[in-house]
């Protein structure tokens, strides 16, 4: 069983995580209100990767990684919301369906997930 410091510890982590999303979510709305060029048909998704190697820097990292399905490090740079690099590795950014695809089978990413808003519950009953 967890220690309580433990399981506060990573109940903190998934809270701190929970918030990010919903900064990068409403951040991305805000884009797509002020941006007539963006695709209608992007959506804010979430990709997990592997650690960098050889010390290279995270961000570096997940902009070379949208780089290459992107075509410029310009529009990775724009697409890219936030860099994960403490609790997880990854990036949330505004993709398109085909994006996701291409993304999905690079080198070095593990998973794709849409953006989703969570709501923690507490209260009597829960853990505390």
């Amino acid at each position: 069983m967890l220690s309580s410091k433990t399981l506060r510890f990573f109940l903190a982590s998934l809270l701190i995580s929970i918030t990010i999303s919903e900064i990068a979510f409403a951040m991305a709305d805000q884009s797509s209100a002020s941006t007539a060029t963006a695709e209608p048909e992007s959506a804010v998704h979430i990709v997990y990767t592997e650690q960098p190697q050889n010390n290279e820097e995270p961000e570096a990292y997940h902009i070379r990684t949208l780089a290459s399905v992107l075509g410029s490090e310009e529009a990775a740079k724009e697409a890219l919301l936030y860099s994960y690099k403490t609790a997880a590795s990854g990036f949330s950014a505004k993709l398109t369906p085909d994006q996701v695809a291409q993304i999905s089978k690079q080198t070095g990413v593990l998973q794709v997930v849409p953006n989703r808003k969570m709501e923690l519950h507490s209260g009597k009953g829960m853990l505390h």
